[in-house]
């Protein structure tokens, strides 16, 4: 009887101290948990604030990895919002991208635009796609022109120069669209001698992507538009981002012009 009260006695003492412990280790009612960690917010904004340009490529022996760099096609990386684009190859590759707390580049599934292009350029996008699927470890160099250095598993390396991207410059743009004429015209830009321009008229759609309204009337562009080369003979319509600039260069427009996505082409014969 004593062995069994003084058992009964020990069981309530250790009841009783692991209730206390628990008790002091337990988070109060309506306390959270301590916040999990987050990927470095300035490198974040880094690589979203600028167009990154492919400059070298390396093995882990130190040599260059010659299937990502084509001459005249260098790869460009663009970071919008959640997703990665990266351009210069023969397609366009993109995915879905995040960074992990220890700056570390994970790229999701990725996907490609279905042009056929020369056997070089085929490889340099397979070159690329293999190395955005693995995790890449992120450093940037800050500066006026920083620089970019993703390093796969294996030691591969990748340099990449950074260009301040419009939006970061100038806040969000204004989006229009523009058709161009298949033919330039003849133009006089102001403190400029005699050349030629585009000629466009802007058109208009609705949400679904409808054309609405009456086209604006045919006239004379003086403005480059980034991204875009005039075919002659080839009319467009082209969805452009239009940035307000605080300043206008001396010989241009305080309007900044940048082609996001070409909505028509069409063979037009020579007038």
């Amino acid at each position: 009887m004593f062995k069994a009260r003084c058992r009964i006695a020990l069981l309530a003492l250790f009841a009783a101290s692991t209730g206390a412990l628990q008790a002091q280790t337990a988070p109060a009612p309506g306390a959270s948990a301590p916040p999990r960690r987050a990927a470095d917010a300035s490198v974040v904004r880094a690589l979203q604030d600028h167009v990154w340009t492919l400059q070298a490529a390396s093995d882990g022996a130190g040599r260059p990895i010659d299937a990502l760099l084509v001459p005249q096609h260098p790869f460009v990386l663009r970071f919008d919002g959640p997703r990665l684009g990266a351009s210069g190859g023969c397609n366009l590759l993109s995915g879905n991208w995040r960074l992990s707390p220890r700056n570390e580049l994970r790229v999701g599934r990725v996907a490609a635009t279905m042009k056929a292009c020369e056997p070089p350029l085929m490889a340099a996008d397979r070159a690329l796609a293999a190395l955005l699927a693995q995790p890449l470890r992120v450093s940037v160099e800050r500066g006026q022109a920083p620089i970019l250095q993703l390093v796969a598993p294996d030691q591969e390396v990748l340099r990449l120069v950074g260009e301040r991207t419009p939006q970061s410059l100038y806040g969000a743009p204004t989006r229009i669209f523009l058709e161009v004429a298949a033919q330039r015209v003849a133009c006089t830009p102001a403190l400029q001698p005699a050349t030629t321009c585009l000629q466009v008229r802007e058109l208009h759609f609705d949400a679904k992507g409808l054309r609405v309204g009456d086209a604006g009337p045919w006239q004379a562009f003086y403005s480059p538009i980034e991204g875009y080369t005039h075919e002659p003979g080839v009319s467009n319509v082209l969805r452009i981002n239009r940035y307000r600039r605080p300043q206008a260069p001396a010989d241009g427009s305080i309007y900044l012009y940048v082609l996001d996505l070409v909505v028509e082409s069409k063979a037009v014969g020579q007038k």
